[in-house]
């Protein structure tokens, strides 16, 4: 389905969405970059924290940056934008009153569930702190973020490619974060119109992935 026939369905951007590594240079329109930002910064995060950010980059001296911070890859350097999921293991310990008000006024939380929330969310984050897992759980949000970022462009007729094969200094230092610790590099996403046409290299069968109440139990997961 083209975007001309109108958005993809969600099981249709999943069962059509590939790995595109070449692009054409049309520039993706503001308007639509704005929606798919807006769509991928729908995704859930854990205590509704949203602890994890996107820039785009379009400039040439940001994709020829990101170009060398991925060793070269075609992607960055023809798509007309990349955008990076950026995560941070600190934001619960800044002030996140604006959270909590615009659930209030949205009438999804009570006073007596920020109350509660607010205090569990600390308590919740220092325990993380003292395992470790920060930095870990911040990526896991950020991730997710770039997962609707992937399908809400395929229904758009973009094309994308997570990218994972990178040197996470040189990111930093490509969007200004260079001095920022607290921050940590999810993932990349080139986006655009494909130069490419690539065919489903396919997935194994479901009875041997998935399964039912314990990992490699027999049955295939559910029927």
């Amino acid at each position: 389905m083209t975007q001309d026939a109108g958005p993809l369905t969600v099981p249709q951007a999943i069962r059509t969405r590939r790995s595109i590594r070449h692009y054409l240079p049309d520039p993706v329109p503001e308007r639509q970059l704005a929606e798919l930002i807006d769509l991928a910064l729908e995704a859930p995060s854990s205590w509704n924290v949203q602890a994890r950010f996107v820039v785009a980059v379009s400039d040439d001296e940001g994709r020829a940056a990101l170009t060398r911070a991925t060793g070269g890859q075609p992607h960055p350097r023809e798509a007309p934008v990349t955008l990076v999921f950026v995560a941070s293991g600190q934001a619960w310990r800044e002030d996140l009153s604006d959270i909590y008000d615009r659930a209030r006024r949205n009438g999804a939380w009570s006073e007596a569930f920020v109350s509660g929330f607010s205090r569990a969310t600390l308590d919740f984050q220092r325990d993380l702190e003292r395992r470790g897992l920060l930095r870990e759980y911040a990526v896991k949000d950020a991730v997710i973020a770039a997962t609707y970022a992937m399908l809400a462009a395929t229904s758009m007729g973009l094309a994308t490619s997570p990218m994972n094969g990178w040197d996470e200094r040189e990111v930093k230092r490509a969007i200004g974060v260079e001095d920022r610790e607290d921050l940590h590099i999810a993932m990349l996403l080139p986006v655009g119109r494909p130069a490419e046409t690539r065919a489903h290299p396919g997935r194994r069968p479901r009875s041997r992935q998935a399964f039912t109440g314990r990992f490699g139990h027999a049955g295939g997961g559910p029927r």
